[in-house]
């Protein structure tokens, strides 16, 4: 991995007092600073009435100033995060690695309550300095007040990735088992094109992702920002499917092309799917494509990671009382997660199940 270039923004203001937000916030810090290398450097911002350089960028060989300026951090005051993110991008700026990993890291529970701009003044700073070069993370503390859409957001214009910290477990996962994921983005702007066969497929649905839907011609514009993979991180997307009969209808732009009626009106394919990334130093996107093929199983069939992914999302459908609930219950919900739990029996998906008996207590209230 290249050498890291790390400024962390901490909101300090009064909101982020309670045990799940600063204290947990400088404990995943801590352990942050385990991982560091010679080559790191970590510089630490702070802001609530006014903004402040707590730390001067710092190598990864004097960890124990690191610890010590964690250790000084305290909450107090109101929240004026304009003055703190320009404090913070100018400190990456002069520290900027070339070809390393320069990134600002905000820590917040999202009240951006007194003092900064629209949200659109914010949005805009975060797009000009990801052009620099210096991307924008975002992790959200604490629960309440934390304001999710908000974070998502600033991460998505800052060409980074975002994560919700609410216990020491999940800060584990942030900043030790998936470090390269949270900090290194090896893709940006990465979008899916996905065509169905009409001859194959009468209508389908994308489960979720709601917010992250762009217009056809967006596809193949470079100039259209999109989202971004971390290193280890993988996207998975599910859709729901009626089968169309035998005599379809054909159009599509892929399907559509005299040469390919042969292929659809056989059914060979399921769809064709199509990829667009840009690697990070680059603004000129990268294309990759493959047909999916018509091969259909049965769920019983299939693999625990897609049986599992299956009852992530009817967990979701479930919460937010769809229209499109095909009435899998929590219990239901449930015993799907737990035969699908597969060599994951102390993680994730553990905590998966605990969510879901959480969810069924409450209802059972």
């Amino acid at each position: 991995l290249t050498p890291s270039n790390l400024v962390f923004l901490m909101d300090v203001s009064g909101s982020m007092s309670a045990q799940n937000k600063l204290p947990l916030a400088k404990q995943a810090m801590r352990l942050l600073v385990e991982q560091l290398r010679p080559e790191d450097r970590v510089a630490i911002v702070v802001y609530a009435g006014a903004a402040g350089l707590v730390l001067p960028s710092t190598p990864g060989t004097d960890k124990p100033a690191i610890l010590r300026a964690i250790d000084r951090m305290e909450a107090g005051g109101s929240t004026a995060g304009g003055a703190g993110i320009q404090l913070a991008y100018q400190t990456a700026r002069e520290h900027f690695i070339d070809g390393g990993n320069n990134r600002v890291i905000l820590t917040t529970d999202g009240d951006f309550n007194v003092g900064v701009s629209s949200d659109g003044g914010l949005t805009q700073l975060i797009e000009e300095k990801r052009k620099t070069g210096i991307f924008l993370s975002v992790l959200g503390f604490g629960m309440g007040n934390y304001k999710d859409n908000k974070l998502e957001l600033l991460a998505d214009k800052g060409n980074g990735n975002y994560a919700y910290i609410d216990n020491l477990e999940e800060a584990k996962k942030v900043f030790v088992e998936e470090l390269p994921g949270t900090l290194y983005t090896i893709a940006k702007d990465v979008k899916i094109q996905l065509e169905f066969n009409p001859g194959v497929v009468r209508t389908y649905r994308l489960v979720g992702y709601e917010n992250r839907l762009l217009n056809t011609e967006d596809f193949a514009d470079d100039a259209k920002d999109a989202g971004e993979m971390g290193a280890g991180h993988t996207v998975t997307a599910l859709y729901e499917l009626e089968v169309a009969p035998a005599q379809a209808a054909q159009s599509s732009l892929r399907y559509q092309e005299p040469g390919l009626t042969r292929v659809a009106r056989k059914g060979q394919e399921l769809g064709f799917l199509q990829l667009r990334y840009k690697l990070p130093a680059e603004e000129e996107s990268r294309l990759l494509s493959v047909v999916i093929e018509n091969h259909v199983a049965r769920f019983s069939k299939a693999s625990n990671d897609f049986q599992f992914a299956a009852a992530v999302a009817a967990f979701g459908i479930q919460l937010r009382n769809s229209p499109f609930n095909k009435k899998l219950d929590f219990p239901e919900i449930r015993r799907l997660a737990e035969e699908a739990i597969g060599s994951n029996p102390d993680g994730d998906r553990k905590e998966f199940l605990e969510l879901v008996g959480r969810a069924e207590r409450l209802v059972g209230e």
